[in-house]
């Protein structure tokens, strides 16, 4: 089970984010301003499991063009014409568009991939984080140590300690939800289905859909993110459609899980303890017998 996000139709409304928030009982971590876009909450953290990001490019959206310019026009002045302006003398009305627009906002609900092989769950020494019967990644906050260890091991930066506590925390799909047979929180409160739950085979044939629909229609850039089960990380829980590469929207574009080097690292460090000990076990027969000698 897992979440497809189809940031195409994602509006920004976060309604997901307060419903995870209100339903994990999630604490406040304050609203701020980043100066980079009027997204408000930042990013993912231990506070925020679910965040909207806001994307505003310089870039017209296919079928999406509000045909309206405004890099040019000086609002002060406008304003002081008042709301009494004909149209006519207006720089700006609905009846004066001017050229085609070249702006677009991309917005998209980011929350933790639950990693087929997932590296936080590989370094865990308490056995805190497991995977569960649904195949999501949760951290049981009672057993964790605060340790650390799973956070530079996720690769997407999700998974997070939360201050004046020290213990981890991070999405967990609604465990206790889909134990009820419900929904996640997040994809039930999304009023434009951006946000959609299920199986995952099913979920992955309908984003293909979605994706050949959205080239056919112009928006070439379209892609999915994530989906492929033969990727770094052995395909994601939680896959996304992209309007653009995924920097743009801050994650990395070819993940890989962390810990994917460790059995060859094991070998080495095996294999560099008996060339010591054998090293040391000639020395000690050398200096034996040759003393006898």
């Amino acid at each position: 089970m897992g979440f497809f996000t189809d940031t195409s139709v994602c509006i920004g409304c976060k309604a997901c984010e307060v419903a995870c928030k209100e339903w994990n009982a999630i604490p406040e971590d304050g609203l701020v301003f980043t100066g980079m876009s009027y997204d408000n909450s930042e990013g993912l953290g231990a506070d925020t499991w679910r965040h909207v990001a806001f994307i505003e490019q310089r870039k017209p959206l296919a079928v999406q063009d509000p045909g309206v310019q405004h890099e040019d026009v000086d609002v002060l002045s406008l304003a002081a014409q008042g709301s009494g302006t004909p149209p006519e003398q207006a720089s700006i009305t609905p009846t004066t568009p001017g050229e085609p627009g070249q702006m677009r906002w991309l917005m998209s609900s980011d929350v933790c991939k639950h990693c087929t092989h997932a590296a936080c769950l590989d370094v865990c020494p308490t056995g805190s984080l497991f995977r569960t019967e649904f195949g999501t990644v949760v951290v049981q906050e009672d057993i964790c140590n605060g340790c650390g260890y799973c956070i530079p091991a996720c690769p997407y930066g999700v998974i997070d300690q939360r201050k004046g506590d020290g213990r981890a925390w991070k999405c967990t799909l609604c465990y206790d939800r889909l134990s009820d047979g419900m929904e996640p929180a997040c994809a039930k409160a999304c009023p434009t289905d951006s946000i959609q739950f299920g199986p995952l085979d099913e979920l992955r044939e309908r984003a293909r859909g979605r994706v050949e629909q959205l080239v056919s229609a112009g928006e070439t850039g379209a892609r999915l993110y994530g989906e492929d089960p033969h990727d770094g990380v052995g395909g994601d829980g939680a896959f996304f459609l992209l309007m653009d590469e995924p920097e743009v929207y801050g994650l990395p574009p070819d993940p890989v899980v962390t810990t994917r080097d460790l059995p060859a690292m094991w070998r080495c460090v095996g294999a560099a303890a008996l060339t010591l000990a054998a090293a040391a076990a000639a020395s000690f027969a050398d200096a034996l017998f040759g003393r006898r000698s």
